[in-house]
């Protein structure tokens, strides 16, 4: 399935001029517009905006809670049998084995439990179930510190999954019709495999970095409340690794 993702609005030309054409090599956002090269500052050479004020614990996770759901709500009927061959056995197993776990800390940040934070949890888990009953496992995670607006939420559901990169690609379809996601590129998935995409994505004028993951037992995503894609990027092999675990 191809990627499919909304990219960020261009600036018009003026009357009478040529439309810029990207140059060679330059990342296309999915509605074919040229975007900003990823992880680079879209606004550069422009007076820099408005400091953002400081965000409120219920708008942190009912933003991240939104976002999250539409994912389940995407990926909940596209997760297909894995009709596996007598070939596959040895991947099929391995699958099975998948777990996903949420640590008591993750890269350094301690998971949230206040009420709030759980109650989120708890409805994403509930929608899960319901959307994507052939799921073995499902994992749900608030980290970090909310007044200092370094939040991490971590959302990963164990399943066989016969094409990964088309479920994946799938779930991006989902997010980008409800949110702001700008340019996504592939990016290395680390020792567990698969495949692994990054973008910068927004909502209510918040960014939401993200980095998500799909191989043959698992399905996952990473969001990081007012960060970059490259920011989570460079803690996402760390990251996956500490919840998804194979026997």
């Amino acid at each position: 399935m191809p990627q499919t993702e909304s990219g960020p609005a261009t600036l018009q030309p003026e009357s009478g001029a040529a439309t810029p054409q990207p140059e060679s090599g330059a990342a296309i956002s999915p509605s074919g517009t040229p975007g900003p090269p990823y992880g680079t500052d879209p606004a550069a050479g422009f007076p820099p905006p408005p400091q953002k004020k400081k965000s409120g614990v219920g708008r942190v996770l009912l933003i991240v809670l939104a976002v999250v759901l539409v994912l389940v709500l995407g990926v909940g009927g596209g997760i297909a049998i894995w009709a596996f061959v007598k070939d596959d056995v040895g991947e099929v197993v391995e699958a099975t084995g998948t777990r996903l776990v949420a640590p008591e800390t993750l890269n350094g940040r301690p998971r949230l439990t206040d009420p709030d934070s759980m109650a989120m949890v708890e409805e994403i888990k509930a929608d899960n179930a319901k959307n994507v009953p052939q799921a073995t496992d499902t994992v749900v995670g608030v980290y970090g510190d909310l007044a200092k607006d370094d939040v991490i939420l971590v959302f990963g559901l164990a399943a066989l999954i016969e094409e990964p990169e088309e479920e994946l690609d799938g779930a991006l379809k989902s997010l980008s019709a409800e949110f702001e996601v700008g340019v996504v590129v592939t990016v290395a998935p680390g020792p567990l495999g698969g495949i692994a995409k990054c973008g910068d994505g927004s909502a209510e004028d918040v960014e939401l970095g993200f980095c998500m993951w799909a191989d043959r037992g698992s399905l996952g995503m990473i969001i990081g409340y007012s960060k970059t894609g490259k920011e989570v990027e460079r803690e996402f092999a760390a990251i996956r690794a500490a919840i998804e675990q194979r026997d």
